[in-house]
């Protein structure tokens, strides 16, 4: 697919890409189908509180799910497992293997996560050669309410302990801020953006650069207010 090139290059250049909607939604779609997105998207309405939170907070919500993606394997989702970061990467809730709620098996059968993972699989391929990745999938929701803003970054500027990683924005609701930073790994910044329409995405080669979001807060108090994102880690099995 022509779009996997310039983006190659964007991120083997920069450790980074952002991603506009228009060219993210058609990039997908030049790999396969998005026809069950409204489903997709309305499955972030049932994600289970995130309990792990060393801050204390109750503002996030998520799904997790572990897949094998390779020449051999194809996509193939994998039994229920932890999620687990040490705390050179999370210093906040590393160091513990997290159990979250399982992404449901209609989400993770459908044409749409199916179509980001193969996407996602093209363009790792190409930037570290075809291979064998350990794979998570989070949907993530993060709140915020009057007086109590959400962090979808809590543990601040940071690296995930993987290979690459994808942020595609879900959908956005009543939210201010959330701005995404990436910084090398000096702390000198590389770039900021902000992803506030669905298909918004942000690509990162985790090797390279850190990554962190600012907190977000409700634009109207007296009314809900949410950031949905899929985040997607492929990692080199054996690694």
């Amino acid at each position: 697919m022509n779009t996997l090139m310039p983006l190659t290059e964007v991120i083997r250049r920069d450790g980074f890409a952002f991603v506009t909607a228009a060219a993210m939604r058609a990039a997908l779609e030049g790999i396969g189908g998005l026809a069950d997105w409204p489903a997709f998207a309305a499955s972030w309405d049932d994600l289970g509180q995130d309990t792990y939170m060393a801050d204390g907070g109750r503002y996030r919500k998520r799904r997790h799910a572990v897949f094998h993606v390779g020449p051999s394997t194809g996509i193939a989702r994998q039994p229920a497992q932890p999620h687990y970061q040490s705390r050179d990467y999370n210093t906040l809730n590393g160091g513990i293997e997290r159990w979250f709620q399982p992404v449901l098996p209609a989400v993770g059968q459908s044409e749409t996560l199916t179509t980001v993972l193969r996407f996602c699989q093209r363009l790792f391929d190409r930037l570290a050669g075809a291979q064998a990745w350990f794979v998570e999938v989070h949907q993530f929701r993060i709140e915020a309410r009057s007086g109590e803003a959400g962090r979808p970054t809590p543990e601040g500027m940071h690296r995930d302990g993987v290979d690459y990683v994808l942020v595609l924005l879900i959908g956005r609701r009543n939210i201010a801020s959330g701005v995404t930073s990436v910084h090398d790994l000096s702390g000198r910044m590389l770039g900021e953006f902000t992803l506030t329409e669905p298909f918004d995405a942000a690509l990162v080669d985790d090797q390279r650069v850190m990554h962190g979001v600012t907190p977000v807060e409700p634009v109207e108090p007296a009314q809900p207010a949410h950031r949905d994102v899929l985040v997607v880690t492929f990692r080199r099995r054996g690694t």
